[in-house]
C-alpha cells in the first residue's frame, strides 16, 4: 500500500511540475509570522487556517465557514412599504434630511433582540468607589491605552461589558488654579470619566471626549483619572485618535502645546464581562479556535524558512537544529475534510512537541476523546450556533500521551496531526445539524490511509481547479526558463517592499495566481461563498462583521471566477443567490409591496435582505440585480444553456419583476428612476442614482436576451423592452464627467473610494469605446477627477477600469500602489492580503481579475487581445484565460507584441478576434482548436 501511495504521489507531482514549471508560485519568508496578516492562509472552501510557523510556538488559527453570531429570524419591518411614497415625495421635494429621518424611523430593517440593559446597567453604575483618589489599584494589571481599533487590538479580544481604567498625572506648579482640558477623543461607547473621584463628564456615543476639569478638583502632586468604560458589543475602550501621531492628554484650557501625554499603560479592572446582548442588524462571522504546537530547546535553530506553495496548496515550515533538518507540512484536504500537519526530521526519534487547542470564545471546553484524540467545543456568545473540533495524532515510533488535555509526543520519527471542525448550522433556517458527526466522519475517512495518500488526494483535487490556468510574466525575452532569475527570487515581503521601485513582473503573475488560490481555498462547490475576509478571521468582532457587503465587495470576490478559468468556484455564490431570492421576496413585500425579490447592501449567513445600518446608505436597492449579473456572466462564459434555464432564468426573472414594479416616473424628467436609493456610499438618500439605472438596465437587457433564447415569457419580455427605453439614461455633466446622480452636482475634488457610477463601464459593459465613446470618455474623466489614491479594494476596481480604458500603464500604476507595503494605508500586508485597511480579501480578487482584463477583454462583440498591456510587462504568456462565448485562450507576447494565439472553442460559437485594430472573424466547431500568428492569420 505504501509503494502504491508513493507512486501515486510521484505521478501527481510529476504532472504538476510539467504543467507549472517556470511559474512563480511560492510565497516565502525568512522569519515566522508575528501578526495575523503575516501568517499564511490555507483552506478547502469550508475550513480555513492561518499558519504562523513559529519555531518554539507555532500557532494555527482556524475557522469553519458556518460559525456566525445570530440566529434564524425576521429581518424585515412589517408594513414599512406604507412609508415608501412619503419618502419618495420628500426626496422629490428636495427634503433629503426629512426623507432620511422618516426612513430611519419607519423603513430600516429590524435589529436582533436586545437583552435587559436597564437592569444590568443599574447594577454596574451603583458603585463608583473605583474612581476614588485613594482607591488601592496596586493589584490591577495594565493595558495599552489608547487603541483606536478597540482594546481587542491591545490583546483583549472578545472583551465586552464594564471596565475601569485608571492612570495618574502630576500637576505642574504652573498649572495651579487653572482649568484643564482632558482630551481622550473617542471612547467606545459609553464612559463615565472621573478626576480624583469626581465625575467630570459622560457620553454614550463614539464622538470625541474633551472634558473640562475645574481647578477646584485638582491639587499639587499626583492626580487620579478614572474612566468607567461600558460597551455591549464590537470594539471597546479608549480609542483615542485614528491618526496615531495625535495623542490623548491633559493641558490648561487654551494651551494645548503644554499637553501632558496620557498614552501608555493604564491600570484596568474588568467589572463585568457579561453584558446583555446588543441589538444588531446582521450577524458576524466568527473565529473557531487555535491549534498550538509547543517545542522545547530550539533556541539555536538556523536556516529557517516558511513558505506557501500555491501550486499544491501546501504550507511548509523548515529549519535546522544541531545538524538535524526539521520540516512541517500543512494543508487542508477537501476530499477528507481534515487539516493535516506532518512533522518530520532527518534523524529518527527527534520529533518532540505538545499540541493543544484553544479558542477566543469564552467558556470553550477541551476534553480527551481517546488516547490519540482531543476535542474543542465552542459556543458563540450572541447566537444559537456551536461547534466541535477534533484533533487526532498519528505517529511513527515514539510515544503519545494525553495529559491536561494536551497531546504530548516524544521521540517520534514522524508525527501527523489531523484537525476537523463543524457546527450545528444546517441552512439559513435550520440549526439542527450535529457538529460531531462531520468530525468523526472525517477522521473515519482517513483511518485506513497514510499521510502520503491523503496528501496525494488533496493535491489532485486542488489542482483540477488551479491547473486550468498558467501565467508567466518576465522582463527577459526568453520565457522558457526553468530556474528563477539570476540571484533567485527574494523573500515575498522583501519583493513587496521593493516592487514599486523595481522591475519584478513575476510578482504580478504570482499575485494574480495567489488571487486564484485564495478563491479556490475559500469557495469550493458545496460550500458557502467567500465573505469579506474569504474564510479567514481571527476576531470576535471583525471589521464590518466579515459578512457579505453586496454594493461591491461580495461581487468583486467573484470577478476572477470566469475569466481566470475558475468557473466552478462561482457555484457557492449561485447557491446563496437562490437563498437570498427566497428571503428577498419577503423584503420586497414588506418594504416595497412589490413582487419579485430584492437585496440591499449587506447580507449574512441568515440571508438578511432588509436595509441596515442607516438610511443615508443602507437603502440601496440593486444588490440582488447586481448578483444576477454573475448568473448571466456565467452563462456567457460557459454557454451552459441548462444552467441558464434551470438556475439563472428563474432568479433573474424574479429580480426583474421587482424592478418592473419599483421604478417610478421622475416628475422633472419623466424618465423612470430608482428611488429611494443611494450611490454607494455617499450622497445620502436620493432619487435616481446612475449606478442603479445602469444595473437595472443591464438586468432588463439580460432577462430579455435570456427569455428570447429560451423562448419563454414573451409578454413579460415585451413589458421589459418598453420600460428599458424609459429608464433615465447616462448623462455627461458640466465638467465633462459621467454624472453620478440625476442632477449635475458632481464635485471634481471628491476623492471617494467608491466609483459607483462607473459600474456601467466595469463590471458592466453598456459604456464602451465601440458603442458609446462619448460616455466612455466621460467615465474616464470622472475617474481622473476621483484620483488614484484609494482603499485596497478600490484600487482593485480601478485596475479593471483603467484596463477597460485600454490604458495599461495607468492600470499598472494601480498595481504598484496595491503591491506596496500597507504601512497604515492601502496596499498589501506581508502575506499579500489586501489592506483596505484593515484586511479585506476583495482587493486580492479584484486585482487578479484586473490583470486578466489587461491581457484579454470580451465584454463587447470582440475578443480583444492584449488590450491594455503595460510597458512594464513586455514579455509573457498566459494559458487558459477565458472569454465570453465559451472560448479558452492562450497568448504569448514578446517586447510588447503578440507572437502566438491559440483559441479553444468549447461551445462552437462564432469567433471575432481583435488585436491592434485588426479584426479576424471565423466560425468554430465545438471543442475546436484554432491557432493564429501575430497578424491573426490562421495557422
Amino acid at each position: 500500500m505504501k509503494i502504491k501511495a508513493t507512486y501515486l504521489f510521484s505521478c501527481v507531482l510529476a504532472l504538476s511540475t510539467q504543467f507549472l514549471f517556470a511559474q512563480d508560485l511560492k510565497l516565502w519568508y525568512k522569519q515566522p509570522a508575528v501578526k495575523w496578516t503575516e501568517a499564511l492562509p490555507l483552506g478547502n472552501g469550508r475550513i480555513g487556517a492561518m499558519v504562523f510557523g513559529g519555531i518554539e510556538h507555532d500557532r494555527i488559527q482556524f475557522n469553519e465557514e458556518t460559525l456566525w453570531t445570530g440566529e434564524p429570524r425576521n429581518y424585515n419591518r412589517p408594513g414599512a412599504y406604507k412609508y415608501l411614497d412619503s419618502i419618495r415625495n420628500l426626496l422629490f421635494a428636495g427634503k433629503q434630511t426629512e426623507a432620511e429621518a422618516l426612513a430611519e424611523k419607519e423603513f430600516m430593517g429590524l435589529k436582533s433582540n436586545e437583552g435587559k440593559k436597564e437592569e444590568w446597567l443599574k447594577n454596574i453604575l451603583q458603585n463608583n468607589d473605583l474612581s476614588k483618589e485613594n482607591f488601592d489599584d496596586s493589584h490591577w494589571k495594565t493595558m495599552t491605552v489608547p487603541s483606536y481599533e478597540g482594546w481587542e487590538a491591545a490583546g483583549f479580544e472578545g472583551l465586552d461589558g464594564a471596565v475601569w481604567l485608571r492612570t495618574s498625572f502630576k500637576l505642574p506648579a504652573s498649572w495651579n488654579g487653572k482649568e484643564l482640558a482632558l482630551d481622550l477623543n473617542r471612547i467606545r461607547d459609553y464612559d463615565l470619566t472621573y478626576v480624583n473621584g469626581k465625575l467630570i463628564g459622560t457620553q454614550q456615543n463614539t464622538e470625541a471626549r474633551k472634558y473640562i476639569i475645574p481647578a477646584s478638583l485638582l491639587h499639587e502632586g499626583k492626580n487620579i483619572i478614572a474612566v468607567q468604560v461600558i460597551n455591549y458589543a464590537d470594539k471597546g475602550g479608549i480609542a483615542g485618535y485614528k491618526d496615531t501621531t495625535r495623542h490623548i492628554g491633559i493641558y490648561p484650557v487654551g494651551d494645548e502645546a503644554e499637553k501632558i501625554l496620557l498614552n501608555g499603560q493604564w491600570k484596568y479592572f474588568i467589572q463585568n464581562d457579561e453584558p446583555p446582548a446588543a441589538g444588531t442588524y446582521q450577524a458576524s462571522y466568527q473565529p473557531f479556535g487555535d491549534l498550538f504546537l509547543q517545542f522545547k530547546n530550539v533556541e539555536n535553530a538556523a536556516n529557517y524558512k516558511r513558505e506557501l506553495d500555491i501550486s499544491n496548496a501546501i504550507a511548509t515550515t523548515s529549519y535546522s537544529l544541531n545538524g538535524i533538518k526539521f520540516k512541517r507540512e500543512y494543508f487542508i484536504s477537501q476530499p477528507n475534510q481534515v487539516m493535516a500537519i506532518n512533522l518530520t526530521a532527518s534523524q529518527k526519534n527527534k520529533i518532540n512537541f505538545s499540541a493543544s487547542l484553544g479558542s477566543p470564545h469564552k467558556n470553550f471546553i477541551v476534553k480527551k476523546i481517546n488516547d490519540h484524540t482531543i476535542s474543542l467545543s465552542v459556543q458563540v456568545r450572541n447566537g444559537v450556533l456551536h461547534g466541535e473540533s477534533y484533533l487526532q495524532i498519528k505517529t511513527k515510533g515514539g510515544s503519545v500521551n494525553i495529559s491536561d488535555n494536551k497531546i504530548i509526543i516524544a521521540d517520534a520519527d514522524e508525527a501527523t496531526l489531523y484537525l476537523t471542525a463543524a457546527t450545528n448550522y444546517k441552512n439559513y433556517q435550520d440549526v439542527t445539524a450535529d457538529p460531531v458527526a462531520p468530525c468523526t466522519n472525517a477522521l473515519q475517512s482517513i483511518a485506513a490511509k497514510n499521510y502520503l495518500q491523503i496528501k496525494a488526494a488533496h493535491i489532485k483535487e486542488y489542482q483540477k481547479y488551479f491547473n486550468t490556468y498558467s501565467i508567466i510574466l518576465h522582463d527577459s525575452k526568453s520565457l522558457e526558463f526553468r530556474n528563477p532569475p539570476s540571484g533567485g527570487r527574494g523573500a515575498t515581503d522583501e519583493r513587496l517592499a521593493k516592487f514599486a521601485a523595481s522591475s519584478d513582473p513575476s510578482l504580478v503573475a504570482l499575485y494574480q495566481q495567489y488571487g486564484r488560490y485564495l478563491l479556490i481555498a475559500s469557495s469550493r462547490p458545496g460550500t458557502k461563498p467567500a465573505n469579506l475576509q474569504g474564510i479567514w478571521n481571527d476576531l470576535l468582532t471583525p471589521p464590518w462583521g466579515s459578512k457579505y457587503t453586496t454594493n461591491i465587495n461580495t461581487e468583486m470576490n467573484y470577478w476572477p471566477a470566469e475569466n481566470l478559468n475558475l468557473s466552478a468556484t462561482h457555484q457557492p455564490l449561485f447557491d446563496m443567490i437562490g437563498e437570498l431570492a427566497q428571503s428577498g421576496k419577503q423584503t420586497a413585500k414588506e418594504h416595497y409591496n412589490a413582487p419579485g425579490w430584492i437585496l440591499h447592501h449587506n447580507t449574512d449567513i441568515w440571508c438578511g435582505t432588509a436595509p441596515i445600518n442607516a438610511a443615508n446608505h443602507g437603502i440601496w436597492v440593486t444588490g440582488g440585480a447586481w448578483l444576477c449579473q454573475h448568473l448571466w456572466e456565467h452563462y456567457l462564459f460557459t454557454q451552459d444553456k441548462m444552467f441558464l434555464k434551470t438556475k439563472a432564468w428563474p432568479l433573474m426573472k424574479e429580480a426583474a419583476l421587482f424592478f418592473n414594479s419599483f421604478l417610478v416616473k421622475d416628475p422633472v424628467t419623466e424618465f423612470l428612476i430608482s428611488t429611494p436609493s443611494n450611490s454607494p456610499e455617499q450622497g445620502g438618500l436620493v432619487a435616481g442614482p446612475a449606478m442603479d439605472h445602469q444595473i437595472i438596465r443591464t438586468l432588463f437587457k439580460n432577462v430579455i436576451t435570456a427569455g428570447e433564447l429560451l423562448n419563454t415569457d414573451a409578454n413579460f419580455i415585451n413589458t421589459l423592452k418598453d420600460k428599458y427605453k424609459l429608464i433615465a439614461p447616462n448623462k455627461i455633466g458640466k465638467y465633462n464627467q459621467l454624472q453620478e446622480w440625476m442632477e449635475d452636482k458632481d464635485d471634481t475634488t471628491n476623492k471617494h473610494r467608491h466609483i459607483s457610477h462607473l459600474w456601467g463601464m466595469y463590471p458592466g459593459s453598456e459604456i464602451n469605446f465601440d458603442e458609446t465613446p462619448a460616455l466612455m470618455n466621460a467615465a474616464k474623466q470622472s475617474l481622473l477627477y476621483r484620483g488614484d489614491a484609494a482603499t485596497g479594494w478600490s484600487l482593485g476596481w480601478k485596475i479593471n477600469c483603467w484596463a477597460r480604458f485600454k490604458d495599461g500603464d495607468h492600470a499598472f500604476k494601480m498595481i504598484q500602489m496595491l503591491l506596496s507595503p500597507a504601512n497604515g494605508g492601502a496596499g498589501s500586508y506581508p502575506n499579500l492580503f489586501d489592506a483596505h485597511p484593515p484586511f479585506q480579501i476583495d482587493g486580492n480578487f479584484g486585482a487578479a481579475a484586473g490583470i486578466g482584463e489587461m491581457l484579454l477583454q470580451s465584454h463587447t462583440k470582440f475578443i480583444d487581445i492584449l488590450p491594455a498591456l503595460p510597458a512594464a510587462l513586455p514579455n509573457g504568456k498566459v494559458k487558459g484565460i477565458c472569454a465570453r462565448g465559451g472560448f479558452v485562450v492562450d497568448i504569448k507576447w514578446s517586447e510588447g507584441k503578440l507572437q502566438q494565439l491559440t483559441v479553444t472553442s468549447k461551445a462552437g460559437m462564432p469567433l471575432l478576434l481583435r488585436y491592434k485594430g485588426k479584426v479576424k472573424s471565423i466560425t468554430t466547431t465545438k471543442n475546436g482548436i484554432y491557432k493564429f500568428n501575430a497578424a491573426l492569420n490562421k495557422l
